[in-house]
Parts: C-alpha cells; sequence; structure tokens
C-alpha cells in the first residue's frame, strides 16, 4: 500500500510536487534542517534524487523540488495523472528505509475517468 499518493495539478507537472502536512510521517527526517535530498527507485529501476524542503517560516508545507521535474518530463506527466510513494524497508541492510515512487497516467473514456494505468518508461 502506499504510503501517500497524490493527483497532480498544474503546479506539480511545472514547478513542484506540493504535498499535504500529513505526508511528513512518510518522508525522511529533515533532521533539524528544511531541506533533505533522498533517493526513490521507479518500476524500471532507476534511481531519482529528490529535494524535500519545507518553508523556513510560516506553515511547514513539504514540497519535492530537486529532481521532480525531470522525473515529470521523463514520465511525461500530466495534470490528473497521479503519483504514489512507498516507504520500504531494505531488508539486506540495517533497518534503514528506502523509496519506491510510481507514476499512472489517467484513463478516460467518453471525458470520464475509468482508472489508472502504471508507466514504465526505459532509464533516462
Amino acid at each position: 500500500m502506499a504510503e501517500f499518493s497524490k493527483l497532480l495539478t498544474k503546479t506539480d507537472i511545472q514547478k513542484r510536487l506540493s504535498l499535504p502536512t500529513k505526508c511528513f510521517k512518510s518522508l525522511p527526517s529533515l533532521k533539524g534542517s528544511h531541506v533533505r535530498d533522498f533517493p526513490a527507485i521507479d518500476e524500471s529501476g532507476f534511481v531519482w534524487t529528490f529535494q524535500c524542503s519545507t518553508r523556513k517560516k510560516g506553515h511547514p508545507k513539504p514540497v519535492l523540488s530537486k529532481g521532480w521535474l525531470a522525473f515529470v518530463r521523463h514520465k511525461e506527466l500530466k495534470v490528473g495523472d497521479r503519483v504514489k510513494f512507498f516507504k520500504e524497508k531494505d531488508r539486506s541492510g540495517p533497518a534503514t528505509p528506502f523509496y519506491r515512487v510510481e507514476a499512472e497516467k489517467e484513463i478516460k473514456i467518453f471525458g470520464a475517468i475509468f482508472g489508472y494505468s502504471p508507466i514504465v518508461a526505459p532509464f533516462p
């Protein structure tokens, strides 16, 4: 089951992935900072490095910036598509979690959303 998923908006496609505050528990700890890079493996086995950050002041809403737009372009994501993040334990080493990321295309039939289909794109 996904730790969190999000239907993509125009801002998510053009600038950064903006996440609800409730996603904090699923993201890597910022350890007293307001920014942290973390790797995520896609369905093709490619490792993407995303940067998670929050505002220094005010509401600490998490966003993914660095690496995110390259992921969007490579997967050819559009508004209405969905992205899912999974947090998993590495069974071969210490209890350090790693992340998987999946992208899904919106499937429409006669203008109605019918479902979502996984995007499997070759390595960049």
